[in-house]
């Protein structure tokens, strides 16, 4: 769930803007260079961008009486890495606040913290650790996509029990985990599968695009050309 209008105080909506400012100027600056160094990965940076604005754009009411929805941010954080996506999300979330009313302006700082910048970075993370252990591509890209989108969440929950703890706090925060359980663990499951079937796909018809950001291994050069004859 996006954090609506009017959810948090303002001084939380000045704070968490101001925590989120500087990933997102960053990755203002990681885009550029990218574009810059690598202007052929355009159209599938493009495509993480709309990826993720197509998944998160799918509210699906919960028996709890929230709603939840997949993030998307998984697949461009694996690509090009999680400052790219501090960007693309941030523009993602302010379009949906803007043109379809899910989430809001002042809580964008809050949203773009949770969804754009510690749903990507847990991704990444969970990403390189299970290449490291030796996990095949598909599992590595499921575990990064169901703990990128399972940690927004959290990082959610843990927001508004800060904002809206009469009850107490670790109260508050088992309260609105609860809320978004129900539906956001399987939602989880199915953004984690579908994340695999876009990347299965991609590495067959842009191979060369992945090649170059390293996401798969270049080919192997001939013997010959090896040692020069």
């Amino acid at each position: 769930m996006h954090i609506a209008e009017g959810f948090l105080p303002v001084t939380h909506c000045v704070a968490w803007a101001a925590v989120a400012t500087p990933f997102v100027a960053h990755g203002a600056v990681a885009v550029k260079k990218q574009l810059k160094a690598q202007p052929e990965t355009k159209l599938l940076l493009a495509a993480a961008g709309a990826f993720s604005f197509v998944l998160s754009a799918i509210k699906i009411p919960s028996v709890t009486g929230s709603s939840s929805h997949p993030t998307g941010t998984a697949l461009g954080a694996v690509l090009f890495k999680p400052p790219v996506m501090a960007l693309l999300g941030t523009l993602v979330l302010f379009f949906q606040a803007l043109l379809l009313a899910h989430g809001g302006i002042t809580t964008l700082g809050a949203n773009v913290f949770a969804m754009a910048i510690v749903g990507p970075w847990v991704a990444y993370g969970v990403w390189r650790a299970s290449r490291g252990a030796g996990a095949s591509m598909d599992l590595a890209v499921f575990l990064a996509a169901l703990l990128g989108n399972l940690a927004t969440y959290v990082v959610t929950a843990t927001q508004l029990a800060l904002a809206h703890h009469a009850q107490g706090l670790v109260q508050a925060w088992l309260t609105f985990m609860g809320l978004y359980a129900p539906t956001q663990v399987p939602i989880a499951v199915i953004e984690a599968i579908v994340t695999v079937l876009i990347v299965r796909a991609l590495s067959k018809i842009a191979v060369p695009e992945l090649q170059r950001l390293g996401f798969l291994p270049e080919p192997a050069q001939p013997v010959a050309q090896k040692v020069g004859i």
